[in-house]
């Protein structure tokens, strides 16, 4: 086979890997792929399609809640039905969500509520665009924020010289991970690299190691280091630790991998995931049914992947958001339509848990945003903000949130 036909297919296999051109640029110019040391990570979990926080962290000590959703809603904790897990007396978590109730318990899991983005948009894609922008209303913004973070700051060395640094365990690299710094998006570790095996892979390998001394020549032997890296981690004979149990869902086999890359010490830094099926119109149910089966799921996956990172959970912080919540009162389909306002989970070792961040702003109708939603009282940058530069130490908040002025801390990590 001709030189010129091993070079494009080397194109398209390093397209299916779901490499950036920013990171074939970096590979191109001789970079070390050593394995990292223990480090910061951040992990960010997306609940796409508008989780229903008012069912999610219920808020059974207003008495108005009842009202508006008089089908829906989750029993309180002395009912002595299928109710809330009571977390403080006035909000408690839905019963689906068990799993979180140890780590809240351990005082490492936060819930905020009446939290999200400040634009009125009740469109998804417009919603989960500002959400990962980190600019609401502002639509030209060409980065993600965290693509900015990674550009412009760092706590690890050795993760800055991984190709691993940033990865997605998505089809395509999302919105909050596209920039100029490189980040890798895969499916899984398995498919990454299988689809970069075999015999052509090996003779494209041993052509590049003797071609001239080009781009494709550079950029080709480094991928093939990094496909190593990934093998070296075993995809298909990892085995979780401390009795963690992953569902075998999408979500939990992507979480599972996560912890899989921490424990490999390829260099991760910052790891995306994403889980659709919130948008609940229809047939939402309340303390079973539709949203109780997605919560279920959702809950065993990070609460596997807090037990089987055991005591690396120390370096880690979780993440979890939604685009914005649902309508406070529920629609005439047993459902819940686009809201404002919702709530967000922040998991992990420097976590200050056992507390329900966020000030509350009531359910009467006078306190209703537009008369219908949960108000907002906690911009979502101010949380990011806090949780990148507490936690990985980020600097430059303002080149992550243009135009945004935080305040006061809220106190989320020790």
């Amino acid at each position: 086979m001709q030189r010129r036909y091993f070079i494009k297919s080397g194109a398209i296999a390093l397209a299916t890997m779901g490499l950036s051109p920013s990171f074939l640029r970096r590979l191109s110019f001789g970079m070390e792929l050593p394995g990292a040391e223990k480090g910061k990570v951040l992990i960010c979990l997306f609940q796409r399609g508008a989780a229903d926080a008012l069912n999610v962290v219920v808020p059974f000590g207003e008495q108005a809640y009842y009202q508006l959703r008089p089908n829906i809603a989750i029993p309180a904790p002395s009912s002595g039905a299928v109710s809330a897990i009571d977390l403080d007396g006035f909000f408690g978590l839905h019963p689906s969500l068990a799993p979180l109730k140890p780590l809240w318990d351990q005082g490492i899991l936060a819930p905020i509520h009446a939290v999200g983005s400040p634009s009125s948009t009740r469109s998804h894609f417009d919603a989960q665009d500002y959400m990962e922008s980190g600019t609401p209303d502002v639509k030209g913004t060409m980065d993600g924020w965290l693509n900015r973070y990674l550009a412009a700051s760092g706590t690890c060395q050795q993760c800055q010289a991984s190709p691993f640094r940033a990865v997605s365990m998505t089809p395509q690299t999302p919105r909050v991970l596209e920039g100029s710094a490189p980040t890798v998006a895969m499916d899984s570790i398995d498919q990454f690299a299988v689809r970069t095996g075999g015999d052509a892979v090996a003779r494209l390998e041993a052509l590049y190691k003797t071609g001239s001394a080009d781009i494709v020549e550079g950029t080709g032997r480094e991928m093939f280091e990094a496909v190593k890296m990934l093998k070296a981690a075993n995809p298909q004979q990892y085995q979780p630790e401390h009795g963690a149990d992953y569902p075998r869902s999408q979500f939990g086999q992507r979480l599972r991998q996560i912890g899989q890359l921490i424990k490999s010490n390829v260099g991760l830094e910052v790891a995306f995931a994403d889980v659709g099926g919130w948008d609940t119109h229809v047939n939402q149910g309340g303390a079973q049914g539709q949203l109780a089966n997605r919560l279920d799921d959702f809950a065993k996956s990070i609460a596997a992947l807090a037990s089987d990172l055991g005591d690396r959970m120390d370096d880690v912080v979780i993440l979890t958001m939604s685009e914005f919540g649902r309508m406070a009162r529920q629609n005439g389909n047993g459902g819940t339509d686009h809201g404002h306002a919702g709530a967000m989970f922040v998991i992990g070792g420097p976590v200050k848990g056992k507390k329900v961040f966020g000030r509350w702003p009531g359910l009467r109708p006078e306190q209703l945003y537009q008369g219908r939603d949960l108000a907002l009282t906690t911009d979502f940058r101010a949380v990011f903000s806090e949780v990148v530069s507490g936690h990985l130490g980020a600097a430059r908040l303002d080149v992550l949130f243009p135009g945004f002025r935080s305040g006061a801390r809220m106190g989320l990590l020790g």
